[in-house]
């Protein structure tokens, strides 16, 4: 077969959806090649690009085309296929016409299970360029795409309108029609720097030829990395240093061809408005980048991207700065008036802010959470009236204009509002933390109150929403139950909050007596929240066996599951661990079995043989030792001196026959295994590991 070539295929289109232009890139790009591989023509090197107004991918080395392939179709039995005489029957003749064959020229396949005739060739392998067109045509249908758009007159259907693709294979143009568009060689440049078309000789021109003479930067990473370059050295220039987050650099990335930067100022009395609230309009409305000094703290400039290598930059700023400044003017409107009135007063409007229909309303629900929250900052040793406070404040600053305006500043102006009215500085800082943790990975609450106050918000909302039946299911889940209850578990665990989650849940349905009835509820909810525990500890690598070892015991505190799963983690590695962990599934297998209740008392006059004395010698000998780590707590500390056990267990099942005739002492050798594994079960069900 001749030599491998390099494969190009562009859809050029009106300009893409930003947010969803990696997603598109890379599920085409996956498909080319998946559909290359199933074909027989892979794995193959690729390159995928993307940019406003193209998907491309880049195959290198494509064989011309399929290897020929031996192929082989059964047909009727020998039996069947010739008559007594030896001619050919009706069903050899068919079977030799359907192959396209005289029943001369069929082969006989003998097996062990019989003889039947057979028909072998060789089927040539297609060529290369006659499989692209359907490969492509299959990669844009399975994109993920929710809603398909038409255009002109024709039938075909994309994210975008296509005006044009490429597919070339080596340095020939592939004949097809895509989406209703003639595939050519001929690429377009920056819509305005260069909109002529430019032809393309072969696959590995690409890149270079769009950026060199087409004004494109078709490499998004590249492109990527180009703007955060720009944006750093415009704001260092400034003295400062540029706020970017991935999201919004990413975005930006997909909605300019040729990136450059452009800084722009803005008036400094806007300054005195929170930053938060004009960081966010220039993030989510302009898609600028802020720049902050050296504190953290906001200057009067920010960055934006621009798609031109303008004559007149000096203009593209002035727009710029022309289109921030009334957004800043509203911000400043906003902030001015809402703080003439208390934050407090906006409570009583909390009342016609439905919550849930069952569950009532805002205002129900921050009484709620107020009650709450105070009998947790008791448990946690935070001051229960600043937690009181906090929770009745906690939805006020949603009736406040800014946040109307600026819905994802929530609690955030809270802060801000309560410190302008004078209330404790612990009660501000947990308007805003009762937020935390958004998202994974995201902060968690630093005060006492500000925990407090995440806690009780969530733990009201679980049991509500379990109490009138509507927990999340796989594909809905629109009061964020799933979220709220992974925020529980972190700030327990990870501040390591020594509350007992059952308690609380029971605590939380309290609240809804006379409403719904929520306390039946709380099983199930304990049960959600703990199920949440598996992928949490599955993303820290911890191994699936080891949570449903400490899951068995049912533990209903999460930092001290946390615990055990560390202490279960440390034991298995340990040279004792995979033989006790043996031992430990043999001696759950054997107790299983008993009928009745489990003896535990052990009568140490029917302990005959030595290994079993030895056993029971070292258990007791470790019993009050291990038992007192349990006691604390410290159970990696407890497993390891377990792990001592070893050898006596290995010895005691090598010579020992537990379920033996004597019930006596049957039962006296399962009372010290159950003693044993009543030790072990203290901390995780160890039969459960590998």
């Amino acid at each position: 077969m001749s030599k491998t070539q390099d494969l190009l295929i562009e859809i050029g289109t009106e300009e893409l959806p930003p947010k969803a232009l990696k997603g598109l890139r890379d599920a085409f790009a996956d498909g080319v090649v998946k559909g290359l591989a199933d074909a027989g023509l892979g794995p193959v090197d690729h390159v995928a690009y993307a940019a406003p107004r193209r998907l491309a991918v880049w195959v290198r080395g494509l064989p011309p085309g399929q290897a020929d392939q031996a192929m082989e179709r059964r047909g009727p039995a020998l039996a069947a296929a010739f008559d007594r005489d030896g001619n050919p029957t009706r069903a050899a003749q068919g079977f030799a016409a359907s192959c396209g064959v005289a029943v001369g020229d069929l082969e006989r396949l003998e097996t062990d299970k019989g003889a039947w005739l057979v028909h072998r060739h060789l089927e040539p392998g297609r060529d290369t360029v006659a499989l692209v067109p359907a490969i492509v045509e299959a990669a844009l249908s399975a994109l993920p795409i929710p809603k398909r758009m038409r255009w002109g007159d024709g039938d075909a259907e994309f994210v975008r309108p296509v005006h044009w693709v490429v597919m070339l294979f080596g340095t020939e143009v592939i004949q097809a029609s895509i989406l209703g568009i003639p595939a050519g060689r001929e690429t377009r440049g920056h819509r305005f720097h260069h909109p002529a078309a430019l032809s393309l000789s072969a696959p590995s021109d690409y890149a270079s030829l769009l950026e060199t003479q087409g004004w494109v930067k078709v490499d998004f990473e590249a492109r990527r990395a180009a703007i955060r370059g720009q944006v750093e050295t415009a704001a260092a220039a400034l003295g400062g240093r540029a706020v970017i987050e991935a999201d919004l650099l990413d975005e930006v990335t997909a909605l300019v061809e040729w990136p450059v930067a452009v800084v722009g100022h803005f008036e400094a009395r806007f300054l005195d408005v929170p930053q938060e609230a004009l960081i966010s309009t220039m993030q989510d409305n302009q898609k600028y980048f802020p720049v902050v000094d050296g504190e953290g703290r906001l200057m009067p400039h920010f960055i934006t991207i621009s798609n031109v290598d303008s004559r007149q930059p000096e203009r593209v700023r002035e727009g710029n700065e022309r289109v921030i400044r009334p957004r800043f003017a509203d911000a400043e409107f906003f902030w001015n008036q809402d703080r003439r009135r208390p934050l407090e007063s906006h409570l009583e409007a909390l009342k016609t802010v439905v919550f849930q229909h069952k569950l009532g309303s805002l205002y129900d629900k921050t009484q709620r959470v107020a009650r709450l929250a105070g009998l947790l900052a008791q448990a946690v040793g935070a001051d229960a009236a600043q937690a009181r406070r906090a929770a009745l404040l906690s939805k006020c600053d949603l009736q406040t204009l800014m946040v109307f305006e600026f819905t994802e500043l929530q609690g955030t102006m809270g802060r801000y509002y309560a410190a302008h009215d004078g209330e404790p500085e612990a009660v501000a800082a947990a308007l805003e933390q009762q937020y935390l943790p958004r998202h994974a990975g995201d902060a968690l609450p630093t005060g006492p109150v500000g925990r407090v106050l995440a806690l009780a918000d969530r733990l009201d909302t679980l049991v509500g929403i379990f109490a009138i039946g509507q927990k999340p299911t796989g594909a809905k889940d629109p009061f964020g139950l799933r979220r709220a209850a992974l925020g529980v578990l972190r700030i327990l665990v990870e501040l390591e909050l020594p509350l007992d989650l059952e308690t609380l849940l029971q605590q939380a349905a309290t609240g809804y007596e006379g409403r719904v009835p929520a306390a039946p509820a709380v099983p199930q909810v304990l049960e959600y929240v703990m199920e949440r525990l598996r992928a949490y500890y599955l993303d820290r690598g911890i191994r699936p066996e080891v949570f449903e070892a400490v899951l068995a015991v049912r533990p209903t505190r999460p930092l001290d599951f946390d615990r055990r799963v560390r202490a279960v983690e440390h034991f298995l590695g340990l040279p004792e661990a995979e033989a006790l962990a043996a031992a430990h599934k043999r001696i759950h297998n054997i107790l299983r079995k008993v009928e009745g209740g489990l003896p535990d008392r052990v009568e140490t006059a029917l302990l005959t043989e030595p290994v079993e004395q030895d056993l029971h010698r070292h258990l007791e000998g470790l019993r009050e030792a291990v038992a007192a780590h349990l006691d604390a707590g410290e159970y990696t500390e407890g497993l390891t001196r377990l792990a001592a056990l070893r050898g006596p267990v290995d010895a005691f099942f090598d010579q020992v026959m537990v379920m033996v005739e004597d019930p006596a002492l049957r039962d006296n050798r399962v009372a010290l295994l159950n003693r044993l594994a009543g030790l072990f079960l203290r901390v995780a069900d160890l039969s459960r590991l590998p």
